[in-house]
């Protein structure tokens, strides 16, 4: 692997961006940029893979489809992103059995320019790293994820960073521990109290 860089960092404001689309739910071809989302108040999750027709890639989109509702439940919306064309998308939708009820945005990043922005994109072979990325309403990187190519993400996981950051988006004086997986779970009330005193507060 070659010509590959870091990207964008947690933390920062996402610049906008704008791609072209297969839309699996309309059965047609669409557009999505990160400044309708914004205007929509939607947090964006951001689901990069390497290609279409690919075997890992197809154990992803099933478990996210599993899981797609979820995420539109919280506000969240999935655009997986890789640089095949908004036609093999479409293809790859049409004839894959574990993508046949996807209803999320494909989106079509043909020449890698979005895929550079956030460090996923491989010179060499053209084709995207498994990255995932967890934008707010108000634009800012939350969560980065890179995997290698031949390693699938945690979907459950991914639902549960979703969740933790929308809780902590308006409950910014706590943290979400390790085991935290939904609104109720204990937190943590970071204060020179609890320096030291993480164990009696989890109890």
């Amino acid at each position: 692997m070659s010509g590959h860089c870091c990207g964008i960092g947690v933390g920062e404001t996402v610049p906008d961006f704008i791609m072209e689309t297969y839309e699996p739910e309309r059965g047609e071809f669409g557009e999505v940029s990160l400044s309708s989302l914004k205007e929509k108040g939607k947090w964006t999750v951001l689901f990069f893979y390497p290609a279409d027709f690919t075997f890992v890639c197809a154990t992803e989109f099933a478990a996210l489809t599993n899981l797609q509702d979820k995420f539109r439940e919280i506000g969240a919306e999935i655009i997986t992103v890789s640089t095949d064309t908004k036609f093999v998308h479409l293809a790859w939708q049409r004839e894959e059995k574990m993508l046949e009820k996807a209803r999320y945005t494909m989106g079509a990043d043909r020449n890698g320019k979005i895929s550079r922005i956030f460090g996923v994109y491989d010179e060499g072979t053209g084709l995207d790293l498994r990255g995932t990325f967890i934008i707010s309403p108000e634009g800012r990187l939350l969560n980065k994820e890179v995997n290698y190519y031949n390693l699938g993400r945690n979907i459950d996981e991914l639902l549960r960073k979703v969740k933790a950051n929308i809780y902590l988006g308006k409950h910014g004086d706590e943290a979400c521990p390790v085991g935290w997986k939904d609104q109720g779970d204990k937190t943590l009330k970071p204060s020179e109290k609890l320096v030291g005193k993480v164990y009696e507060a989890m109890k």
